[in-house]
């Protein structure tokens, strides 16, 4: 046998050897993503706030928070996707020492996030008599109407936001954005507890208070960070002093075409589960109640996967502007190794707790809803077994995206997604949702087969583009 003191490996050492090449990068990678994570966390965690308060109100409340939350994710997708493309060209332009470039693209970028926050918001008003038209129980409807209201107006500090957001993660700053949401979510809880129960002196609004609480921490969120930006001197003269006269249509260009295949794609994803929820309506209030409890508890667990996602847009950005691209393939496979890690973790967690996370959303000992409740928890434990086996998937995929969005490939990505949700992901769920005893449980598989997909064709993508790279270097 060879041992390693003659130079050479054996076969086991060797693999040791490989695989520390990538788990070398862990900690950066962790260090880089956790406040990413955290502030991401922290947007979910204010849906799950208002999902374990109105869950106490009935099942009804609950599913027309899930209703109305549903129209918002769609708007909320295109905004988001759009400002990913700050953090793509601030990334590339920091790793080139180009101030300029830095803060031409946090300036062209927000004026287009304010733009598009104010559409979204006039679309989601407009788009809201279609909740009469989806085959929705009516008691949930009536409830969703005025609800939506108020959060729709929260999508427009909410995407402004967002470009200061990406870019700082763009600069590598990654913690401001997490105070800033962590800040949102105490004013969040507060506002929720006095105007959703009426709570001392404060009138007891339901589902009004929430949305009301909602909007509150989404404005102070925008104010707390265009304040910590603009009195920290590093990005001091980047967040002051704009000259919106001069607009040139080359940098929001650039943007637009980088982050409209983003927005589609974040689009794709949230649409297939926005249907999900639709569908779950039409089973009724109980199935939806059940799906959004899911839902909420996936969307956490996603966080942590979108937040490597952006440390690998960041991370491969940089890269790429110094041409090393042997370096950005091994950092982004450690990316890939590290996320499907981690969701391990979390698929395990899913199964041995299936039944019990259910029970945060619901009131147990609730009389008057008992049988509700019941049959909510139970649908609800089925549908987290499912999203334990998509974890992976699902952590792989929204790598692979950010990946991709670092090396500025953006079309065949979006066409990916497409395929994915659309063409093999909703088939699936409507027919074993609508059409099979599956019900539910049937909508959630077909998330899965969705999220397989994209998972297996975004990767295969990177590695032709990545050897691609190496070998016209070489």
């Amino acid at each position: 046998m060879i041992s390693h003191k003659s130079g050479l490996y054996l076969p086991t050492e060797k693999a040791i050897v490989i695989l520390e090449n990538y788990t070398k990068e862990f900690r950066y990678n962790l260090k880089l993503a956790s406040p990413i994570i955290l502030g991401m966390l922290g947007h979910t965690f204010v849906s799950f706030v208002d999902n374990a308060m109105v869950g106490q109100l009935g099942t009804a409340e609950l599913a027309a928070v899930s209703l109305g939350n549903s129209f918002l994710f769609i708007a909320m997708s295109i905004g988001i996707g759009f400002s990913t493309a700050i953090t793509t060209l601030v990334a590339e332009a920091d790793a080139a020492n180009d101030t300029i470039k830095v803060k031409g693209a946090l300036k062209h970028g927000l004026l287009l996030c304010t733009f598009i926050g104010f559409m979204v918001f006039f679309g989601v008003l407009l788009a809201k008599p279609l909740m009469y038209h989806m085959d929705q129980p009516a008691e949930v409807v009536e409830l969703a109407m005025p609800y939506l209201n108020l959060v729709a107006a929260s999508l427009i500090p909410l995407i402004i936001f967002q470009a200061f957001k990406q870019f700082a993660d763009g600069l590598s700053q990654t913690k401001y954005a997490m105070w800033a949401t962590l800040l949102a979510n105490v004013v969040n809880v507060v506002i929720n507890y006095f105007l959703i129960f009426g709570i001392w002196i404060f009138p007891k609004w339901g589902i009004i208070g929430a949305a009301i609480g909602t909007l509150a921490s989404r404005i102070v969120m925008l104010l707390f960070i265009w304040l910590l930006l603009h009195y920290k001197k590093k990005f001091k003269a980047y967040v002051t002093n704009f000259n919106f006269k001069d607009i040139r249509k080359s940098v929001l260009k650039k943007i637009i075409n980088l982050g409209f295949p983003s927005s589609l794609q974040m689009l794709f994803e949230v649409a297939i589960f926005t249907v999900a929820i639709w569908l779950s309506g039409i089973l009724g209030k109980n199935s939806q109640a059940a799906n959004q409890i899911a839902l909420n508890l996936s969307s956490m667990t996603f966080m942590v996967a979108m937040g490597l996602s952006v440390a690998a847009t960041i991370r491969v950005g940089n890269q790429k502007g110094l041409k090393r691209f042997s370096e950005l393939r091994r950092i982004a496979l450690s990316l890939f190794l590290l996320v499907i890690i981690i969701d391990i973790i979390f698929a395990i967690m899913f199964m041995v707790f299936n039944n019990w996370f259910p029970t945060l959303y619901v009131d147990e000992t609730d009389v008057k809803n008992f049988v509700d409740n019941q049959e909510v928890i139970a649908i609800a434990a089925k549908l987290l077994l499912v999203s334990a086996f998509f974890q992976i998937s699902d952590g792989i995929q929204v790598v692979g995206l950010g990946v991709l969005r670092g090396l500025q490939d953006v079309k065949i990505p979006t066409l990916i997604t497409f395929i994915a949700y659309w063409i093999v992901g909703f088939p699936i769920s409507y027919y074993l949702g609508l059409y099979t005893e599956f019900e539910s449980a049937g909508i959630w598989i077909g998330l899965l087969a969705g999220l397989s997909v994209s998972a297996i064709l975004l990767y295969i993508r990177f590695n032709y583009l990545s050897k691609k790279l190496i070998q016209q270097q070489a």
